[in-house]
């Protein structure tokens, strides 16, 4: 109720002097009957002078708030009327608020992502050592080559699911590491192809990499592995067995083709949505959503663009390289 006095006072002492004062001042001077036009003029220029004077006491406000133009400040611009002043303490104290929880959402964020890197590398330790016990049973226990195979492929399932996990982590922080340097394409992508190996085998597929000599790129060398990696990755998942994986590239593009069923026409934009798996992934279980969200924050960030393409069960995915140097 004070805050409600104090913010129409004027309108109080407007109305006392127009209202009651004039007509009585006109009255004991000349009889109010014999001045009506005139105290119609003078109440007309009462009132033009209080709003003249009302929006040049608030015209800075008026600016402020009409800007479209968001600054981080968020306190109105020199406040004067007494309302005006209780807004922008209320503000203030919203914009204290707001800091302070968005302080304690990066601490807690940054708190997931430690515990996310180091649960992921205390798994990898272990996973290591069983494909490293693998390899050595293999060749004591030959006629249990299945098993091991089968065990080999959980595994590298179980690694591809901690990189993902690793990477979206890391994902928020892209800007801050990235490094653009000049890359060889072809020794990126058969590092890619030799650490898919095993899957390859295991699915019966072949890689077939048609490119140029020397093909380099400008670009940052781990997150455009990461994009080869899922690439490919998917292109074996969603594969038919015993077909062969074109990778090919020079240095405006690379483009990963597989055979396989074809991507329909609905899910061809939300698969790169965050846990999106899409019906080829409801169908086989295996898709988390992630990857090719991932690949897509990594192409955004890196100024590549990039489009996927289905039909005739034949998929193509292409980036377009950024010719940044």
């Amino acid at each position: 109720m004070k805050l409600f006095i104090k913010d129409h006072l004027s309108f109080v002492i407007f109305y006392i002097v127009a209202a009651i004062g004039l007509p009585m001042t006109i009255h004991v001077l000349d009889r109010f009957e014999n001045h009506f036009i005139y105290y119609v003029v003078l109440m007309m220029i009462l009132l033009a002078s209080f709003l003249v004077i009302r929006y040049l006491r608030r015209k800075k406000m008026y600016d402020s708030l009409a800007t479209k133009q968001i600054n981080n400040d968020l306190p109105l611009h020199d406040p004067l009327a007494p309302v005006e002043k209780s807004y922008d303490k209320k503000m203030q104290d919203v914009q204290s608020y707001m800091l302070e929880r968005e302080r304690a959402h990066e601490q807690f964020a940054d708190e997931q992502q430690l515990l996310i890197s180091h649960a992921v590398h205390q798994m990898k330790t272990p996973l290591s050592v069983i494909q490293l016990l693998i390899q050595t049973n293999e060749r004591t226990y030959p006629q249990m080559m299945q098993e091991w195979t089968d065990i080999q492929t959980e595994c590298h399932k179980l690694n591809v699911s901690l990189n993902q996990l690793l990477t979206y982590s890391r994902s928020h922080e892209l800007l801050a590491d990235v490094k653009i340097e000049r890359v060889s394409l072809k020794e990126m992508v058969q590092e890619v192809i030799n650490d898919l190996k095993a899957y390859f085998i295991e699915r019966h597929m072949f890689p077939k990499v048609t490119s140029a000599e020397d093909t380099f790129i400008y670009t940052d060398r781990k997150w455009m592995k990461v994009v080869i990696y899922q690439l490919l990755n998917n292109a074996i998942k969603y594969g038919y067995e015993q077909t062969t994986i074109e990778v090919a590239f020079d240095d405006e593009a690379l483009t990963v083709k597989n055979e396989g069923k074809t991507i329909d026409k609905s899910d061809i934009k939300r698969v790169f949505d965050l846990f999106y798996t899409g019906i080829k992934g409801r169908e086989s279980g295996e898709a988390t959503g992630i990857g090719l969200y991932l690949v897509k924050r990594i192409l955004e960030t890196l100024d590549c663009s990039y489009d996927l393409k289905s039909a005739e069960e034949v998929t193509r995915f292409t980036v377009h390289f950024s010719k940044q140097k």
